[in-house]
């Protein structure tokens, strides 16, 4: 039995990873920060009807060196799922950009040092869209400019974090390397943490979001970023590529128009203007950090990851769908 290393095991797509990875018969090891959320990790498998037999847990933190080398030891297979990620705009960039580095860093040299046969990294969309240059279709071969005083400091760490790992890999050729580059990731969550791009979907079902503003972003299913990263792993035409995984891109408004029309009243069908969600953006951090990215549109087609590893991603209208349905199952909001 193969075993599997995925860090983040309490994230949203960390226990996706897991789950799929139990139900293929894998062996797993899951990373925590904290030992008190483990049972919460074992729980959600439970209820997926999947045994924990075959899941065991290592104790290891972004920012600390302790616990690396236990967690990849006998591990054929690492999927770095783990980053730092705050909504808004931090302090200081370094909040991000150093713990997503730094954390890479320890986890791949804790991968090579084990011999493991090839390590998947979870990086972004964020990697590769944010190029200043006014293109507005991306391809996997594109990288963000993280030099550039414009480019937000959540794109930074996740391109910083992806170089760092190519370099590390290029300095052997036992570890090889594939790199999973998902959109805005919503579906269904395992766990009581819905997800960044979730959360935004609860704004607006719960009458928060005033308008739309003008936002162009690929949403992708939970489920299948999950995929993605398994077929990555299996596959060795993954090694040493980067895969856009992305379903279809939306404008917010017609992001907000599927819920409105799926009976979520609240949505707003009102386009904001710009000027007036960078004035939103200097009293909300969250507002500013979408305040960075108005006005453009930005295409990032997943037809690299369909033709290479099969993958086949579900309507992004369902998952819209099925993340609002969740919400309000929960009792997250109140209609």
């Amino acid at each position: 039995m193969e075993k599997v290393l995925v860090t983040g095991a309490t994230g949203f797509i960390g226990l996706h990873c897991i789950a799929q990875l139990l139900q293929q018969g894998y062996s797993v090891t899951g990373t925590v920060r904290s030992p008190d959320r483990i049972d919460e990790v074992k729980q959600a498998i439970s209820e997926q009807q999947l045994s924990t037999d075959n899941l065991a847990f290592v104790e290891a933190d972004l920012t600390k060196d302790d616990g690396w080398d236990e967690a990849v030891a006998g591990c054929d297979y690492v999927l770095h799922v783990a980053s730092p990620f705050i909504v808004g705009v931090p302090k200081h960039e370094d909040e991000l950009i150093i713990p997503a580095v730094e954390g890479t860093r320890r986890v791949v040299e804790a991968a090579i040092k084990e011999g493991v046969k090839k390590l998947v990294l979870t990086s972004s969309c964020a990697a590769i869209t944010e190029t200043h240059t006014g293109q507005t279709d991306f391809s996997e071969d594109d990288w963000t400019d993280a030099a550039h005083a414009q480019t937000p400091a959540y794109y930074k760490s996740k391109t910083l974090a992806e170089q760092k790992a190519w370099d590390l890999i290029g300095t052997q050729s036992t570890t090889k390397l594939a790199v999973i580059n998902p959109a805005g990731v919503i579906g269904p969550t395992l766990s009581d943490d819905i997800g960044t791009a979730n959360e935004f979907v609860l704004q607006i079902i719960d009458g928060k979001v005033p308008g739309c503003p003008k936002l162009h972003i690929g949403f992708v299913d939970v489920r299948d970023v999950a995929a993605a990263h398994i077929l990555a792993m299996q596959k060795s035409e993954a090694d040493g590529e980067r895969f856009i995984i992305s379903e279809r891109e939306f404008w917010f408004k017609e992001f907000s128009g599927v819920l409105k029309n799926a009976g979520y009243e609240k949505a707003p069908t009102r386009e904001m203007p710009n000027w007036l969600v960078k004035f939103f953006g200097l009293f909300d951090p969250a507002t500013r950090q979408m305040s960075q990215m108005v006005g453009s549109e930005k295409f990032t087609p997943s037809d690299k990851a369909k033709k290479l590893l099969g993958w086949k991603p579900r309507n992004a209208e369902e998952s819209i769908r099925d993340t609002a349905a969740q919400i309000v199952e929960k009792g997250l909001v109140q209609l």
